[in-house]
């Protein structure tokens, strides 16, 4: 027989997480939320899924809903417990990621009074959500219809703005008391909020003025109609796009390699390259080189598109455009000519230029971090997605060519602390494989995500352990330190690696440290296999830094 917790607030949460849709529930141990604990995992139409580590939690959560596009919801006890969700609700936050964060809490008589797990819960992620909501304890005068509301409210919250929203949740001892029915509650209807949009005629005008129109989209889901609308755009050289490898758009004619041709740009060549009109799509860019490009460029008319986010990021922003991209477009191109312009020739002479070469360059390329990104192309299954960690994986992303993969970053924050679990959540939850490319320093940094007995066996992780975080020997900067503050202090050099990391965690485990073995093992990796696998990349004795640096003086090259 089911049993249920006899708490009356619990019971109205599970009740509407049903009306929203609302099925995958990661709960972290603790007393305070067993009630939350028992009385889901009872219910039949809810996932839930036990994580131990509150940090890695919150990021499997992220992965889980970028992987499903709906909210999920997050579960812990009191205490330190939920702040080792903050740097998940951070990125949920600036990435647009639906999570619903559920923090048990002790009685509000309790704070500050020195009992045990007990800290200034109320509104502690007020900075980074769309809504900091404490709920009234069982008993209290007209708790039911306040929390009913108010649980109401967050779940909209959470899914009109796609981002994280915090239910404070106050209860009292004893937590462990039963029921053996569920009672019922009143039914709700979604309200679906439809924005009406239509393009200004001011804009129309501004278009079809303008000779250099540059559409410069940054991390971002896969979108078939975006993509075909950018299409119908750039079939007749009538626009600039600029896309990075995780805006997952795929057209021949689309710019996808920013960084192979706007890194030794000049005064002369801002000026030269410069758009009149910026219209930018999506989120976070991984590209500093285009920042610092359209900064200096200063174009006359800047346009956002987004219904959420409008960041003035080039410090040039004249029209925060408040729908969908799509949306948008969809709207303009019944409006507005479809002429070639020669902006879009200036920059196919300049991409053939670099892109030829790039192609020299891998001719002669040995054994480093490089070559191994660029076996990936070759090698990774089509039909897998790809998670890249933070700082020197991602931005090696950007330099190649990886078809039409799903790509993956956590550039929200850009830190490196949850890319493990985070990818790890996505393939909890997706049909399709999923790959995490991963430096060294993240994943040893995350090696909680791997303590989750839900990763399926099609999961692959590769490593490319360069023994310190080599993106400080490749920025400008951090090589004026002393060499050995920043090896120690900066770079953090080392000498681990996760042979035995992988047999604890249940993943099969293959080391390569040269060229030939690396393209052997590469073609049986993802073949399919009991356990998910782990591929170490050994590139330590190699001057990896170096490598990447001669690849950009090459291509500065007449």
């Amino acid at each position: 027989m089911k049993k249920y917790s006899s708490k009356r607030s619990i019971q109205i949460l599970a009740h509407l997480l049903q009306q929203y849709g609302i099925s995958d529930i990661i709960v972290s141990p603790g007393s305070r939320n067993a009630p939350l604990a028992i009385h889901f995992s009872e219910i039949d139409s809810f996932n839930c899924y036990s994580i131990v580590d509150e940090r890695s939690a919150a990021f499997v959560g992220v992965g889980m809903a970028m992987s499903e596009k709906k909210p999920v919801a997050i579960t812990c006890t009191s205490g330190s417990a939920a702040a080792n969700y903050y740097p998940a609700v951070t990125e949920a936050f600036y990435s647009n990621i639906p999570l619903l964060i559920l923090t048990a809490d002790r009685p509000m008589d309790y704070v500050d009074i020195f009992d045990g797990q007990t800290i200034r819960q109320n509104n502690i992620f007020n900075q980074h959500s769309y809504g900091d909501f404490q709920l009234m304890e069982d008993g209290k005068e007209n708790a039911e219809d306040h929390n009913f509301g108010i649980i109401k409210t967050a779940l909209e919250l959470c899914i009109e703005k796609q981002g994280p929203v915090h239910i404070n949740i106050p209860l009292e001892e004893p937590l462990y008391e039963l029921i053996s029915e569920l009672p019922t509650f009143p039914t709700v209807e979604r309200t679906i909020r439809q924005k009406e949009y239509e393009v200004p005629s001011n804009l129309i005008a501004d278009w079809n003025t303008s000779q250099r129109i540059m559409i410069l989209v940054g991390t971002k889901d896969h979108s078939p109609e975006l993509e075909n609308q950018l299409t119908q755009l750039v079939k007749n050289h009538t626009v600039v796009v600029l896309s990075e490898a995780n805006s997952n758009l795929y057209h021949e004619k689309f710019f996808r390699h920013i960084d192979r041709y706007v890194f030794n740009f000049t005064e002369e060549d801002f000026k030269m390259y410069a758009p009149d009109l910026l219209i930018t799509v999506g989120q976070n860019v991984v590209s500093k080189k285009v920042k610092q490009f359209l900064r200096k460029a200063k174009p006359k008319q800047h346009w956002h598109l987004d219904p959420v986010w409008q960041p003035d990021t080039y410090f040039a922003l004249t029209e925060k455009i408040e729908v969908k991209p799509e949306v948008f477009f969809s709207k303009l191109l019944n409006f507005i000519n479809l002429e070639p312009r020669p902006y879009y020739n200036l920059w196919d002479v300049l991409r053939d230029k670099k892109d030829a070469k790039h192609e020299k360059f891998l001719s002669t390329v040995d054994f480093s971090d490089f070559y191994f990104f660029y076996k990936t192309t070759q090698t990774v299954p089509e039909n897998y997605n790809i998670h890249f960690s933070n700082s020197s994986a991602i931005r090696y992303a950007q330099l190649f060519d990886y078809g039409k993969r799903r790509i993956y970053c956590n550039r929200g924050t850009s830190g490196i602390d949850g890319s493990t679990s985070t990818a790890m959540g996505f393939a909890i939850k997706n049909a399709n494989p999923t790959l995490l490319i991963t430096g060294d320093l993240s994943f040893f940094y995350d090696i909680n995500g791997l303590w989750n007995q839900y990763i399926p066996p099609f999961v692959r992780i590769i490593i490319f352990n360069n023994g310190e975080g080599n993106i400080f020997k490749i920025i400008p900067g951090p090589g004026n330190a002393n060499p050995n503050t920043l090896d120690e202090f900066i770079a953090t050099k080392h000498h681990k690696n996760a042979e035995h990391l992988a047999k604890h965690f249940g993943f099969s485990y293959t080391k390569v440290d040269e060229e030939v073995t690396l393209d052997r093992v590469l073609e049986n990796f993802f073949k399919p296999d009991t356990q998910p696998k782990i591929l170490e990349v050994n590139t330590m004795a190699m001057h990896n830094a170096d490598i990447q640096k001669a690849y950009f003086n090459f291509l500065k090259e007449n």
